[in-house]
Parts: C-alpha cells; sequence; structure tokens
C-alpha cells in the first residue's frame, strides 16, 4: 500500500521513507519506475526493440534500424493471379471516394513510377503503396484504357 511521506509526496510501494528504492518482486524492478521517464526503451509486445536514441526506429524482424534494415528491401512482389482489377471505395475515407487499383504484381519503386503515371495522366492525387495505387475521385475508365494500352489484363470490381 502507498503512503504519503513528508510533505505530502506520493510514495510507491517500492520507495522508503527516505527516497531509496528497494527491490519490489523476483525481477528487482521498482514499481514506480514503470511506466515513468526514467529513460525506459520502449519494447514491441513480440519482443524485439522500437525505438532506440543512438538508430532511430528499429524493424521489428531484423532488429536493424530502418534505414540500414535489409527484410523489408528484400521482400518480393505480392503475387496475383494476372488480373488487375480496379475498385471505386469510399469507406473509411470519409464520403470522398477513390479509385483503387489492385492486382499488379509490382515491386515498390515500380509500383510509385506506375501510380505517378497514373496520377499524371488523371490529373489528381493519390498514392502508391503496399500494392495498391489509390487516385483520388472516380477514374476507373480512364486508367481501364491506360493499363490495357500497357497490356495488361483489367476488371472493374465492386461499386
Amino acid at each position: 500500500m502507498a503512503n504519503l511521506g513528508l510533505a505530502g509526496a506520493w510514495r510507491g510501494p517500492s520507495e522508503t521513507r527516505r527516497g531509496k528504492a528497494r527491490p519490489c518482486g523476483p525481477t528487482g524492478v521498482a514499481a514506480a519506475a514503470i511506466g515513468s521517464n526514467t529513460g525506459m526503451k520502449p519494447v514491441n509486445p513480440n519482443g524485439g526493440l522500437v525505438y532506440s536514441t543512438e538508430a532511430g526506429r528499429m524493424c521489428p524482424v531484423c532488429r536493424s534500424p530502418i534505414a540500414q534494415c535489409t527484410c523489408r528491401k528484400s521482400a518480393a512482389a505480392p503475387a496475383g493471379d494476372g488480373v488487375v482489377r480496379l475498385f471505386f471505395e469510399t469507406k473509411g475515407r470519409g464520403g470522398k471516394g477513390v479509385t483503387v487499383v489492385r492486382g499488379l504484381g509490382l515491386a515498390d519503386a515500380e509500383l510509385v513510377a506506375l501510380g505517378k503515371k497514373l496520377k499524371a495522366a488523371c490529373g489528381v492525387g493519390g498514392t502508391a503503396k503496399d500494392g495498391v495505387i489509390e487516385l483520388q475521385g472516380d477514374h476507373r475508365e480512364r486508367v481501364l484504357v491506360l493499363l490495357q494500352a500497357q497490356g495488361r489484363t483489367v476488371k472493374k470490381a465492386g461499386g
């Protein structure tokens, strides 16, 4: 049970009246140190280091700094059935519609380059990430023609 020391200062169960911490439990971690700003680094629930003050963000898979991570660079392009599908979605976007292009099966650099060409051809903004290209607005017809001109099999899917 926590007690109040002199001047009403709260003392945790691991602190004595003189301010010295005594070990709490089998690990020896003082209960007052948990959750406070004592320099403890956050940890991944899977057991890996998330952030280091020396290197910044850490990759949870290979546990190296993100700038030197090799596991993300070696990730292969997602395999698909060879059919590019065009969707028009509004869900989770505050009612704004976007054209979603899935099933391209390209690496990240190629996906970003194709996304840039499609955005320029449609005159809109958008993004290319995680194997998907999103264009703001309903541009399924124009994207269908552009991708078919590249020799891809394209289908309109969804709403």
